[in-house]
């Protein structure tokens, strides 16, 4: 009887959507808009700031754009290995949006360097969509967007 009441009290304490079997962390899923910049853009960019509209209403966002880096050359030393993180040409950020619905919204993206005055200016509607970081047996998370400035300056929902 102990037993079973053990495993209930397991199965209880899985997070909302798990299923059996499915390892499930707590990872969450940021609410907003991710930004990639391509190069040659990206050498102009700093900031990306963006005002997201649905319903009538407008929120802002602000991301610092960063240094994208990938998997440098791999090294082994015996049984170690180790890949070390090369820098790109291109630039990432991301700016939180509290309330971001998963329906159609407008995005008004303006990318800043080091002056005032803009980068570029882009106006795109897309539609946000819930993410599952582990997997779609451990539940949707938040809703997001990705948006990626391509090298010739067109924006487009990645």
């Amino acid at each position: 009887m102990h037993r079973l009441a053990l495993i209930v009290a397991l199965f209880a304490a899985l997070p909302p959507g798990c299923s059996e079997g499915t390892p499930c962390t707590l990872i969450g899923t940021p609410v907003g808009v991710s930004v990639m910049v391509r190069a040659p853009v990206a050498a102009q960019a700093d900031t990306a700031e963006m005002e997201v509209c649905w319903d009538g209403a407008c929120r802002r966002a602000v991301a610092e754009l960063r240094t994208v880096r990938r998997a440098g050359e791999e090294t082994c030393d015996g049984d170690t290995c180790s890949v070390t993180a090369v820098p790109t040409a291109d630039k990432s950020g991301f700016g939180t949006v509290e309330g971001l619905p998963k329906r159609p919204v407008e995005v008004r993206l303006t990318l800043k360097g080091a002056g005032s005055e803009p980068v570029a200016e882009h106006a795109v509607t897309v539609t946000p969509k819930g993410r599952f970081p582990n997997g779609p047996g451990c539940g949707e998370g938040g809703p997001n967007v990705v948006l990626t400035v391509e090298a010739d300056g067109t924006v487009r929902e990645s």
